[in-house]
């Protein structure tokens, strides 16, 4: 059997899984939607796929304790009976799924929010109000409900959210937690408030319903827990009741990464194995684990007894089974781009995926069988034409790719050479092998014509873009983006014009030297200041980054701070890893000549030259058009030759796979 550990059944508490995959939680924004049947076919496609346990998004016990003003929650018999549409579903389906309950404290986003302490979040407008003892007793008292409303729902379990940085978190830290009484000062108090949630939630239950606790393992912030607390808090909450502790890693307001894509897979993972050395009830692991050769080594190692994977279950609802039936190769990567889920998600959106834009949207983005077959030719290997092409030929369709160069993958394959983005690499092997599985044609190596293209029934112009050039003297000097990560040679002092995300990932690129971080979790951790909860309070030690291979400067004409394009949850990483690489961030130019003494710019009404070796263009992207533009009769143009506002996959592989499903 492939993955002999990751398919091994599990028993935890009153319930037998079928294998160790918990598709983690995640907020999806689908139940606020109210549609039911939309949220009941997200999570039943993923039991479908063979999830062993699902853990929904986090809903809220209370008002004041949703995530923000009118987050989901179990509050009246009427949630019940939409809840039961949802487990009714995951049932049939062959699955076993727990509710979260998840009490925000001082991060929910809404006037009304509470805390141990009357302390402001960093990542929240909202001071919070500091709870009396009456108020504490309400809180416990409504997560008590919501669990026995989960019961009478039909769910499995529940997961009491104890990480993240969330409300139980906020009680157990000195950071957050000031109080004098009861339920603070020493840690015994301040462990009180979740043990005693535990204690109260089995009491209610009795001991034939699934009970989990996400014990934070590592705070990621100054005056988080120390690794004996985490122990300590580990023991009681599981003599309280708890039949699993899931685990969690970094507040939500730390300045470490912990999910996206520059993140080592694995990278906490230790931290697991030493947890289950200090309870006897299963743990499990979490954290950028996104493949099953990952979650395989986890569990053979004896690092966990089980594996959360929360997005990688959004880019292929079928992991688990494509696993199990010698398909690995086949299974959509999750990037940790977070594009689609966690960007969308703080953005008020439904969460989906770059990789996969059916998830979030199982009823409405369907790839029936093609009623009448047709011949098909894709112009364009880029992830437009890919996404485009693979799923017209999924669905019966008779599909030609055509592609210029001499490889697939267009802007993907620039992507996968940025320091930190290394997941693109096998983002594009999962490409090629859709396409070798589905039975497309592919043309490498071949610049396609109207003569080449005549014949087919439907033509797909996915043809991509060509870097933009600037109206700047002088410019004939300069690089572009994709010469110089194309290995064109580039000086020791550099100019970047452009700020977007490409000048970002120009500079990544320039400043990098040496082994990728990404690729070896100790030098990731030594560049962000991971340290060890054992010997720190949260786990931070002095960030002790490698030493920039360039001097760089990164310009925009905008007069604002570079990088606030960016995505709305991972900017702040990519804006904190080039400060940490001295690269000098300048918005408000104007650029006036590239010379041989380096690059003539005006800034603040002064006139200077930046003496530089190389000056590289990253200026935005044009449509490339010209094939579509002479093609003569109809066409569908996708991707970037439609948009060519910066390198947008997502958007490129979304309009893509909503063209083929139509086709």
């Amino acid at each position: 059997m492939p993955y002999p550990h990751l398919l091994a059944p599990l028993t935890l508490g009153p319930l037998t899984l079928r294998n160790r995959a918990v598709m983690g939680s995640m907020h999806t924004g689908l139940e606020e939607r109210g549609d039911w049947a939309r949220v009941a076919a997200f999570y039943a496609e993923r039991a479908a796929g063979g999830a062993g346990l699902i853990v929904t998004g986090g809903m809220a016990p209370n008002a004041e304790g949703g995530v923000f003003p009118g987050a989901a929650g179990l509050f009246t018999p009427a949630d019940s009976a939409n809840h039961r549409t949802v487990t009714d579903a995951v049932h049939a389906a062959g699955g076993a799924i727990a509710m979260q309950i998840l009490h925000a404290g001082r991060y929910a986003y809404g006037k009304d929010c509470v805390a141990p302490s009357a302390l402001r979040s960093p990542i929240s407008p909202f001071a919070p109000r500091e709870l009396d003892e009456a108020g504490i007793e309400t809180q416990i008292a409504d997560m008590v409900t919501a669990a026995l409303r989960a019961r009478d729902a039909g769910y499995d379990g529940v997961e009491v959210m104890g990480s993240e940085g969330y409300f139980l978190n906020q009680f157990l830290a000195r950071r957050t937690n000031r109080r004098t009484d009861r339920w603070g000062g020493d840690y015994a108090n301040r462990m009180r408030l979740p043990v005693e949630v535990v204690g109260r939630i089995r009491a209610a239950l009795g001991p034939d319903f699934l009970l989990i606790y996400r014990i934070s393992l590592i705070d990621l912030v100054p005056d988080g827990s120390t690794w004996d607390e985490v122990a300590t808090l580990a023991r009681a909450v599981q003599a309280a009741g708890a039949d699993v502790l899931n685990t969690g890693i970094g507040w939500h307001e730390a300045r470490v990464p912990t999910i996206a894509t520059s993140v080592p897979r694995a990278a906490f993972a230790h931290l697991t194995g030493r947890l289950r050395g200090e309870v006897t009830v299963p743990v499990i692991a979490s954290n950028r684990i996104n493949t099953p050769e990952v979650a395989e080594r986890l569990l053979a190692e004896g690092m966990a007894d089980l594996v959360s994977m929360a997005r990688p279950f959004l880019a292929d609802s079928h992991f688990v089974a494509k696993a199990a039936s010698g398909r690995a190769a086949e299974i959509a990567p999750c990037i940790a781009c977070n594009q689609a889920c966690l960007d969308h998600t703080f953005s008020g959106k439904v969460a989906s995926c770059l990789v996969n834009p059916r998830a979030g949207h199982e009823l409405e983005l369907t790839y029936p069988p093609a009623a009448h077959p047709k011949r098909i030719a894709v112009v364009g290997g880029g992830p437009a034409g890919l996404t485009a092409a693979a799923i017209a030929a999924e669905r019966g369709h008779a599909v030609t790719l055509f592609e210029a160069s001499e490889a697939l993958g267009g802007q993907l394959r620039l992507a996968a050479r940025i320091p930190g983005k290394e997941e693109f690499g096998p983002l594009i092997d999962w490409f090629v092998t859709r396409l070798a599985v589905a039975g497309v044609t592919v043309r490498l190596s071949t610049r396609a014509d109207a003569a080449a293209l005549d014949g087919f029934d439907e033509v797909v112009m996915a043809t991509g873009v060509t870097p933009r050039l600037p109206e700047v003297e002088g410019r004939e000097h300069a690089l572009t983006y994709a010469e110089a990560l194309s290995g064109a040679p580039v000086g020791e002092q550099v100019a970047i014009i452009g700020a977007g995300g490409i000048g970002f990932d120009v500079a990544e690129y320039l400043t990098h030297q040496g082994e990728s971080p990404t690729l070896n979790p100790a030098l990731w951790r030594r560049e962000w200041g991971v340290g060890d909860p054992a010997e720190t309070a949260g786990g931070l030690a002095e960030p002790a980054p490698a030493p920039p291979a360039r001097k760089v400067w990164l310009l925009q004409r905008k007069a604002e701070k570079p990088g606030r394009g960016l995505g709305k949850t991972t900017g702040w990483i990519h804006r904190a890893s080039l400060a940490a690489k001295g690269v000098e961030m300048l918005g408000g130019v104007t650029y006036r000549a590239i010379t041989a003494g380096g690059l003539v710019i005006e800034r603040g009404g002064a006139v200077e030259t930046l003496a530089v070796d190389t000056v590289i263009l990253c200026a935005g992207q044009e449509p490339d058009r010209a094939l579509a533009d002479s093609f003569g009769r109809p066409c569908h143009i996708i991707g970037g030759a439609d948009v060519a506002a910066e390198l947008d996959a997502r958007r490129a592989i979304d309009q893509a796979a909503r063209l083929a499903a139509r086709l």
